[in-house]
């Protein structure tokens, strides 16, 4: 064999190892790819993006065609690397032309084409596509007859190659992409996402101002203490009762009492006049629902009540909404009234705090499973009701309970 003839081999021989690495790091680009961020490149008209999300379309036949110009360029480059190396050292060339064209295709036509792939799947997989979709068309009964005869050999096992793979997120999952910190969003914008997440696992009573708690008019008091109240409250609507907050009267918004308030005499009746129907919601509807009933029925507040009717406490449209965007005051002391910071870096918190409202204030994680309050969590790992000065550990948190009164924890020394 002339030199000439043998300089048109090895450039042949070149070429396929080229062919090769092509069709190695088509196929991890094409199979790497975001497929989230490949249909959001398709609604934008991306042509490349189209072109490759129509390949993906069926992937059995994509691998198909791929591993057909492989597997074809490999096995012409083992037989001319064999030609060529029996030219140069007779016999013992067919050993050489074996383990060296092992090694130059694993590490020019394999490991070095797909590892580059993986890291930049769009570079490699949209170029691709230009070369993989005319090879389809022009292949097409080879690669539906090849994955035929695979669908053969894997139906008894209960695969179908053509079906498509359903690539769908569920909560938990999409919750861990969020959370993913390659995402490149701003920690407010994850916490956003990640509260509209959470309203699937709360519910109303987890947020609920409890009924011990809850600010009203008691038509049961002289009206000039109801009056004092009307100046002085901070809420746009209260409940009216008499005596207990269970016996309801109504709900009074204080746009109309504004009117009231500006004449000579106010008395009980007007107020009573002026109340519109509560709005009751049962204890266990998920936040996501409320918010949504609170949408249908263009209420803002409602009274939750338990399965025998009794009223529970109250629940407001903000309250939903700030478990998704979070508290609107920054300052610990703002955002809690029972929650003091100590300067050792300790905090006294009020028994009858919420444990998401103390989570989500100093970016803890106590346990909400079992309890909802911190004098419910203390009773609840202690199975009784404590004495002062006792010292408890849940989780990573120390506990000293300050004060007990009425059967309840009423002051708690709380730490890391």
């Amino acid at each position: 064999m002339s030199e000439a003839s043998l300089s048109v081999l090895v450039g042949i021989l070149i070429s396929l190892l080229l062919f090769s690495a092509f069709f190695s790091s088509s196929e991890t680009g094409m199979m790497a790819i975001n497929r989230y961020r490949l249909r959001h490149l398709v609604r934008k008209g991306h042509r490349a993006a189209r072109r490759t999300h129509g390949l993906l379309e069926r992937p059995d036949r994509l691998i198909g065609v791929i591993l057909i110009g492989n597997n074809f360029v490999n096995i012409l480059a083992s037989a001319l690397a064999t030609v060529i190396a029996t030219r140069i050292w007779g016999d013992s060339g067919i050993a050489i032309a074996t383990f060296g064209l092992t090694l130059v295709v694993l590490i020019f036509g394999e490991v070095t084409p797909k590892t580059l792939a993986a890291m930049f799947p769009e570079r490699i997989a949209f170029p691709a596509s230009v070369v993989l979709s005319p090879m389809l068309k022009v292949l097409y009964p080879a690669v539906v007859a090849l994955n035929w005869i695979c669908g053969m050999l894997l139906r008894p096992f209960g695969i179908k190659p053509g079906q498509r793979s359903q690539d769908q997120l569920n909560v938990e999952e999409l919750r861990t992409l969020v959370n993913d910190p390659g995402m490149l969003l701003p920690q407010k914008r994850r916490g956003m996402l990640l509260g509209i997440l959470d309203l699937e696992k709360v519910r109303v009573d987890d947020i609920m101002v409890p009924r011990n708690e809850v600010v009203g008019i008691d038509l049961d008091d002289d009206i000039k203490d109801i009056i004092d109240q009307l100046h002085d409250t901070q809420h746009t609507r209260l409940p009216v009762f008499r005596g207990d907050v269970n016996n309801i009267v109504g709900m009074l918004h204080m746009r109309k009492v504004a009117r009231l308030l500006s004449q000579e005499e106010v008395n009980k009746a007007m107020l009573m006049q002026e109340t519109i129907e509560p709005y009751y919601v049962p204890e266990s509807t998920p936040l996501h629902t409320q918010l949504f009933n609170f949408q249908q029925t263009k209420e803002r507040v409602a009274l939750v009540v338990d399965e025998y009717g009794d009223i529970l406490g109250l629940v407001t449209l903000e309250d939903i909404l700030e478990e998704i965007v979070g508290d609107f005051t920054t300052d610990v002391s703002d955002s809690s009234q029972d929650i003091t910071p100590q300067e050792d870096g300790t905090y006294i918190i009020d028994g009858s705090a919420s444990l998401r409202d103390i989570n989500r204030a100093l970016g803890w994680a106590l346990p909400t499973e079992e309890a909802r309050t911190l004098n419910g969590l203390i009773t609840e790992e202690m199975e009784t009701i404590p004495d002062s000065s006792v010292c408890l550990k849940v989780g990573g948190y120390k506990l000293e309970i300050m004060l007990v009164k009425d059967n309840r924890v009423k002051s708690v020394k709380v730490w890391q």
